[in-house]
């Protein structure tokens, strides 16, 4: 199971990114895919995920809602997490993650199985 996130990058204040998780070989069917992330200094922090199960979308911190949304392109095994109004709080290491015991989302990094090798995002003020 690989997973590859990509899409991170130096934006300004107000900018605008989108991260893709890639599944490399299989199917996203049947699992959950979380964004987490871990800013310097920080703990890792959940972001977001989506559920393969009824389609949706769950979001975790305050901060990001109405600013981030993840979807999924079923045909290319890929889970993005569009970024918008981007802040300098939201300087982190990005990463996406696979949970594959359901299709349902949580937010508990130890429920995840796999991890993608994270994606750089640094927002400047």
């Amino acid at each position: 199971v690989q997973l590859q996130a990509s899409g991170g990058g130096l934006v300004q204040a107000g900018g605008s990114l989108r991260l893709s998780c890639a599944a490399s070989g299989f199917a996203l069917d049947g699992y959950a895919i979380g964004w987490f992330r871990r800013a310097p200094g920080k703990e890792r922090e959940p972001v977001s995920c989506y559920s393969t199960g009824d389609g949706s979308a769950e979001y975790y911190e305050d901060s990001v809602q109405g600013r981030f949304t993840t979807s999924r392109d079923g045909a290319k095994s890929t889970v993005y997490l569009q970024m918008s109004s981007l802040k300098p709080g939201d300087t982190a290491v990005y990463y996406c993650a696979l949970k594959v015991i359901s299709p349902w989302c949580s937010k508990y990094h130890f429920e995840y199985d796999y991890w993608g090798q994270g994606t750089q995002v640094t927002v400047s003020s």
